[in-house]
């Protein structure tokens, strides 16, 4: 496995600002988001200088790009908001494996009209599921026509909330395009020792097949989230299931700050058994 990191760690607004502090800090690769590229999350068009540049970067540092963020609200209220969200990851995926990369992550998203990681009480309700799928049937043709593949994270708060329901999804819609972005402190708030290791070793073996990349946050005992090896997931465990269900993808750590970055490369890496890069 290669330690990354979230791109949009870092302040910067050029791609070879951010992923020489990547490099720096010990990350082998990041999941780039375009705001880096100083053109915004979710571009409606993306210049080839755009493009050229993170080539370039990514050339120059050594720093793979292991996803790209093309996240927008799948079931926004608002049809022509969904519509937006979707014409920006076409685009994404128009360039995606020009500058290394062939998947985008996205959400699931919430019914929360102004925040998509809030919950809301009808984001289980049998029309929001309806919607997600109509609109990940879009995205399918999309990533068929551009040769990527959808990431998809399950969420506490938006309609993926569990592994359970990853599973559902991925037999719904019947394509080889989805993949699954795994990340464990999202699959619980609080929990205790034995309940939490259950719950993740479970969710790994469920969605084995499909996870694509693995994230690295953590929580606190109190639910809140937390930086990676600071609060009560046992990672040492964590990588020893992924590792179990032959996952050799990158793991990519977000949730923190810059100044963080360097110590939680280091940290993944003893967990990994690995050396820092040189």
């Amino acid at each position: 496995m290669r330690v990354g990191i979230f791109a949009k760690t870092f302040p910067g607004e050029t791609p070879l600002q951010v992923l020489t502090a990547a490099r720096t800090c010990g990350y082998a690769s990041v999941q780039y988001n375009f705001a880096c590229s100083g053109i915004g999350a979710l571009p409606e068009t993306i210049p080839e200088p755009v493009v050229e540049a993170i080539k370039s970067a990514s050339a120059q540092t050594g720093v793979t790009i292991a996803a790209i963020s093309a996240t927008y609200n799948m079931i926004h209220p608002d049809l022509a908001t969904r519509e937006k969200g979707r014409a920006s990851f076409a685009a994404i995926a128009a360039v995606a494996r020009s500058i290394g990369s062939n998947l985008l992550t996205v959400c699931t998203g919430s019914r929360d009209a102004t925040d998509q990681w809030r919950d809301h009480p009808e984001n289980q309700s049998a029309e929001a599921w309806s919607e997600m799928i109509a609109e990940f049937r879009h995205l399918v043709e999309i990533a068929e026509r551009h040769d990527i593949y959808i990431g998809v994270e399950p969420e506490l708060a938006n309609v993926i909330n569990s592994a359970h329901k990853a599973r559902v999804l991925l037999d719904t819609v019947k394509t080889d395009r989805i993949r699954i972005v795994f990340d464990p402190a999202n699959l619980f708030e609080v929990a205790d020792d034995d309940a939490r290791a259950k719950i993740i070793d479970e969710a790994v073996h469920l969605l084995e097949d499909r996870i694509a990349i693995a994230h690295a946050k953590d929580r606190n005992a109190d639910g809140s989230f937390a930086t990676a090896g600071k609060g009560v997931i046992d990672y040492l465990r964590y990588i020893a299931s992924l590792k179990s269900a032959g996952f050799q993808g990158d793991l990519i750590t977000h949730g923190l700050g810059a100044a963080e970055a360097q110590d939680v490369a280091t940290f993944l890496k003893a967990a990994l058994g690995q050396k820092a890069l040189a």
